[in-house]
């Protein structure tokens, strides 16, 4: 396998209360911080042309930078956390191939993290 780093965008946006969503993202965050191999990073919002940063998160988004190795451990602890609640990830690879899946389960999550893994064996 190599050890090329894989671009994540983690979306675990739902229906629920902003507050709530908030929380989640901020605990998932700080909990992915401790994974070893792997660089989380909250998503900021972007200000419109011509006026400044609000400087504010987007709630339910992350993005992450992982190498091959690590994105086992990712995907189990996001299954852990998230167990049936629906995630979109959109991977992007070094040489410019993107894979994007939703997961509604562990099963679907443990899915995706394989096909992820069989593609960057492809050269």
């Amino acid at each position: 396998m190599s050890d090329e780093l894989i671009s994540l965008e983690l979306n675990f946006q739902d229906d629920g209360p902003q507050a709530k969503q908030e929380n989640f993202t901020v605990s998932l965050y700080q909990q992915l911080q401790q994974v070893p191999g792997l660089t989380i990073d909250r998503v900021a919002e972007v200000a419109p042309d011509g006026s400044r940063s609000s400087g504010r998160f987007l709630w339910g988004l992350l993005q992450a930078e992982v190498g091959i190795p690590g994105i086992k451990t990712l995907f189990g602890f996001l299954g852990d956390r998230l167990g049936d609640k629906p995630i979109v990830v959109k991977a992007k690879f070094a040489d410019g191939r993107v894979f994007e899946m939703t997961a509604h389960s562990r099963a679907e999550l443990a899915a995706g993290r394989e096909t992820l893994e069989a593609m960057a064996k492809i050269k």
